[in-house]
C-alpha cells in the first residue's frame, strides 16, 4: 500500500524534546540561549575562513591556503559540540541557515576580491571578537553553575586564541592596516 507523506507526517509524534537535566529551567533557557548564538558566530567564522581559504591569492598562497584549511577545520569540528551541548541541557539548536543569519553577531565578507594580508587582519579580528563573545558566554554557565559547559567553552577560547596568534604573526606587522599589497 502507497501512503501519501503528508498522511505519514500526520502520524508522527510530536516530541517535546524536553531532555532533563538538574540545571533550573531559567538557567537551560540562558544557557542554550548563548550556545545557539555562539554556533551561529561559529558558522559563519567557518563560512568566513573558508571563503578566504578558497579565495587566497598572492606569494605566500601555499602557507596562508594551508594555515585557513587547518584552521577552518578546527572552527567546524565546535559546531557539533556546540549544539549537541545544547540539546543535553535540554535546550534547542540552530535548525536553518536563516536561523543562523539571523542569530549571528560577526560579520560576513561578500567582497569580490579581498588582499590576503586583509583576509588574515579580518580573521584575526573575528577570532579576537568570538573569544570575547565565548568569555560573555562562560560568565552565563558560572552565573547557573554549568561547569560542563563553562569547561568546553575553555578550551575553545584557548583554540580560538591559538588561531588569533597565527593569523597575527602570519599577516605581520602591518595586520590591522588595511593595505592592499603583498609582500
Amino acid at each position: 500500500m502507497i501512503t501519501k507523506q503528508s498522511e505519514v507526517t500526520n502520524h508522527r509524534p510530536k516530541s517535546p524534546l524536553a531532555t532533563p537535566s538538574d540545571l533550573t529551567p531559567e538557567g537551560v533557557a540562558a544557557v542554550a540561549a548563548e550556545l545557539r548564538v555562539l554556533l551561529a558566530d561559529v558558522f559563519t567564522l567557518y563560512v568566513k575562513t573558508k571563503n578566504f581559504h578558497w579565495h587566497m591569492s598572492g606569494s605566500h598562497f601555499r602557507d596562508y591556503h594551508l594555515l585557513l584549511d587547518e584552521q577552518s577545520d578546527q572552527i567546524f569540528a565546535m559546531t557539533d559540540d556546540i549544539a549537541e551541548r545544547a540539546r543535553k541541557i535540554g535546550g534547542t539548536t540552530l535548525r536553518s541557515i536563516g536561523d543562523i543569519a539571523r542569530s549571528r553577531r560577526l560579520p560576513d565578507n561578500n567582497e569580490d576580491f579581498v588582499a590576503p594580508r586583509d583576509m588574515l587582519a579580518e580573521l584575526t579580528a573575528d577570532n579576537q571578537l568570538l573569544t570575547r563573545l565565548l568569555r560573555s558566554a562562560h560568565a552565563v554557565c558560572d552565573e547557573h553553575n554549568d561547569v560542563a559547559t563553562a569547561s568546553l567553552i575553555e578550551n575553545w577560547i584557548d583554540e580560538t586564541e591559538r588561531r588569533t596568534w597565527f593569523l597575527f604573526e602570519s599577516a605581520g606587522p602591518m595586520s590591522y592596516v588595511n593595505s592592499s599589497n603583498e609582500e
